[in-house]
């Protein structure tokens, strides 16, 4: 390099323009298929599944069963089957911090949501997006809301992470806020 010229402007060399191109064209080629959409997945009218197969539009449809009774069963009362979405060794990340597995997860809904014994409002879902993230992986997000027994409304936005169990689809990890 000689001493009329500063560091960092070296004239690039044709494999480094190549290279930063074809970096170029990889990012825009993923993010275009990121960006496709699919409607509806069988289940719900509200649910989004991104990129699916016709065997993933059958995994989106069994993780949307699986958020159903566990709304159901939190609606019911049965905190057990509102848990039953989870892996035993499933995280949740809420507003009282990092819960780990089933009975971390029980105790930080019995503080916030169950403190009667009972859930004090309904719990449904909205805004679901259900996208594969691998073969037996997949990442769920939207919007829970949480209705009447003269409590305030509240609403929040989640993501979470689920696997392929011998059991089914089953949450792995929870983020709610």
């Amino acid at each position: 390099m000689g001493s009329d010229r500063s560091v960092g402007h070296e004239l690039e060399t044709r494999p480094r323009k190549m290279i930063r191109r074809c970096s170029v064209l990889l990012v825009a080629a993923v993010l275009a298929a990121c960006s496709r959409h699919r409607g509806p997945a069988p289940g719900g009218d509200n649910v989004t599944a991104v990129n699916v197969s016709p065997q993933y539009a059958t995994d989106a449809a069994a993780i949307r069963a699986v958020l159903n009774t566990s709304a159901a069963g939190w609606n019911r009362g049965d905190l057990r089957v509102y848990l039953s979405a989870y892996v035993d060794s499933a995280t949740a990340m809420g507003r009282t911090g990092l819960a780990r597995g089933v009975r971390g997860i029980e105790g930080q809904m019995r503080a916030g949501y169950w403190r009667t014994g009972r859930p004090l409002q309904t719990l449904t879902y909205d805004h679901l997006e259900i996208r594969p993230i691998g073969p037996n992986q997949a990442i769920v997000t939207g919007q829970y809301n949480l209705v009447g027994e003269g409590v305030s409304n509240r609403s929040g936005w989640f993501t979470t992470i689920w696997v392929r169990t011998p059991a089914g689809w089953r949450m792995v990890h929870d983020h709610s806020s």
